[in-house]
């Protein structure tokens, strides 16, 4: 009884403190409370890094958020069946040095839901200004974090897992909003995957150990890896938290601070997430700036105070972002586009069975997240032989795909990201009847009902065409499918190397000889034999030629985030003789 007393009354001291907040806000400048302000605010951080406890977390979490009926939005964003309350707050600012914080201009922008273009909340527009406070932050935390034991940080990245795995469910419904995809990936694939990250990465610095050579009996290299410093990261917006989560699980992991910034498409999903985890790092290790690439990413990814830039995203901004770091010699990672090539071998249709009921499913995987997916299979390469029958079940099954409301559990396919992002599919939706290919199935806008009119939905499309078509050579990022007809095994191989990228790459087959020599032969960081959209936290995921430059995931990871230093030490006590 005594413990639910303290309890009320600390709920109660929460609800105190929310209010000060407000009538800050509300420019109530009177000193006596700018400095309760100050000292309360002092106060609970400084109780939060001392105890470092996942119920310090809770005062943060307990952040009040807007309903989606006070929000002004329309049913069609109502969270409540999914027992989820509306995730966002009216307002964001950045996030730097551990507290949300106004742009310096004053300026925000506009944040609305792909599902039906309704405004969900405002972020804020950042500029240099703002990526120069942001990296004082980080440069001043790196003199402490830099130097934390590995066990600290694998243990606070543990707990962030934790915080995140508790949420899931909210972490989702803001993805699906900020982003448009279906809420059953967002619960099934996206934030489980995130959890796993940071996990994967906790317990990888654990297990690692460090190397020396002997170079005689008095002489020993030792080699020590070393964090970078302070880098700059800048994410997409087709995975905005796994994106995000892929830059920050192993940069941390590795001793380093971040400046993240997040696309303008959808900027709000991972301030939830700080909202969340916030308090459980030492402020400035990690700070997001948010805003539009001229604005915030270039002065980030052009600033000689960061130490390395890892950006995803298209490889024409790709090729701006080597120049920026070319200048600055320092390190990058590039995760750029993709035309992967889905192979389909005539051995699958040996057996009606549940093999080739998977490999249909895989041919619908160009679906997947609305084909906003780097490694999108958007070039399917079937067999001739097998061609007419096989196709057959796969235009059934694209059929089949339900697309409505991305918060209903049973939407397959949701909204593009954005007005622009449909725009440009349907430029090629219009390009590739022009070239003469032949439509399938789909093959315009998806027209839905029920307050979805103004959402962004693109019918899932499937295109009959040859691989020098410019649908089946330029990067779409959207539900579309180009089929190209292949003879033999040669042909198949030839087809699928006749891109300017290599990310990923489908094969499928019965034979287990086939699988190896295509897997080898094909010019891709990632083939995957039999499966497809598999991203485990321990695979690397990466690509060849205009893909990128890097790999993302896996333990190798940590070695883009570090540098090696070098002791050669020597135990001997007699000079060499030379001098």
């Amino acid at each position: 009884m005594l413990r639910k007393k303290k309890k009320n009354k600390a709920e109660i001291k929460t609800k105190k403190k929310s209010k000060l907040v407000k009538s800050s806000r509300k420019k109530i400048k009177t000193k006596k409370k700018v400095v309760t302000k100050k000292s309360a605010t002092k106060k609970r951080s400084k109780k939060s890094r001392k105890n470092n406890k996942l119920k310090s977390i809770k005062k943060t979490r307990g952040v009040k958020k807007m309903s989606a009926e006070a929000m002004k939005v329309s049913s069609v964003l109502d969270t409540s069946h999914l027992k989820v309350k509306f995730p966002f707050k009216t307002k964001y600012g950045n996030y730097i040095n551990g507290k949300f914080v106004e742009p310096k201009s004053g300026k925000y922008f506009d944040n609305p839901s792909p599902i039906s273009n309704e405004i969900i909340c405002s972020v804020a527009r950042s500029n240099e200004k703002d990526v120069e406070a942001a990296l004082d932050a980080a440069h001043t935390a790196f003199e402490t974090w830099g130097k934390t034991d590995i066990t600290t940080r694998s243990n606070i990245m543990m707990k962030i897992a934790d915080v995140l795995e508790k949420n899931l469910n909210l972490l989702a419904v803001a993805e699906c909003l900020d982003n448009g995809k279906p809420i059953r990936e967002c619960m099934a694939a996206d934030l489980p995957l995130v959890i796993d990250h940071w996990r994967y990465f906790a317990g990888v610095i654990r297990a690692e150990e460090g190397s020396v050579a002997e170079i005689s009996n008095s002489q020993y290299s030792y080699n020590i890896p070393e964090p970078l410093g302070v880098v700059g990261q800048i994410v997409p917006w087709n995975f905005p938290l796994l994106m995000a989560t892929w830059k920050l699980a192993p940069a941390l992991a590795a001793g380093n601070c971040s400046v993240l910034k997040p696309a303008e498409q959808t900027p709000a999903s991972i301030m939830v997430m700080m909202e969340l985890i916030g308090d459980l790092l030492p402020p400035g290790v990690v700070n997001i700036v948010s805003g539009f690439g001229l604005e915030a990413g270039k002065p980030l990814a052009s600033s000689k105070r960061v130490a390395k830039v890892a950006f995803t995203g298209e490889t024409s901004t790709g090729r701006l972002i080597m120049q920026y770091a070319a200048q600055n010699i320092i390190p990058i990672t590039l995760e750029l586009g993709g035309k992967s090539p889905n192979i389909f071998f005539e051995d699958i249709m040996e057996k009606d069975d549940d093999f080739l009921d998977k490999c249909v499913e895989g041919f619908v995987m160009f679906n997947l997240n609305q084909g906003e997916v780097c490694t999108c299979p958007s070039r399917a390469l079937v067999q001739e032989s097998i061609y007419d029958k096989f196709m057959e079940k796969c235009i059934a099954r694209t059929k089949a795909v339900i697309q409505d409301n991305p918060l209903k559990m049973e939407t397959m396919i949701g909204a593009q990201a954005s007005v622009e992002q449909m725009e440009k599919i349907k430029s090629y939706l219009d390009l590739g009847k022009k070239e003469g290919a032949k439509v399938l199935t789909g093959g315009a806008v998806g027209k839905l009902n029920s307050g979805l009119e103004k959402g962004n939905y693109i019918q899932p499309t499937i295109f009959e065409t040859n691989n020098k078509s410019r649908i089946s050579q330029e990067e779409i990022f959207g539900p579309v499918v180009s089929v190209i007809k292949f003879k033999d095994e040669a042909e198949a191989l030839e087809i699928a190397n006749d891109t300017l990228y290599g990310l990923g790459a489908g094969v499928w087959t019965r034979n287990g000889n086939i699988a190896y020599r295509m897997g080898r032969a094909i010019q891709a960081g990632i083939v995957w034999t039999n499966c497809y959209h598999a991203y485990p936290a321990h695979s690397p995921f990466g690509g060849y030629k205009q893909s990128g430059v890097g790999r993302e995931t896996h333990k190798m990871m940590l070695s883009h985030y570090r540098q090696n230093k070098n002791l050669h030490v020597s135990y001997a006590e007699k000079k060499l003789g030379f001098f």
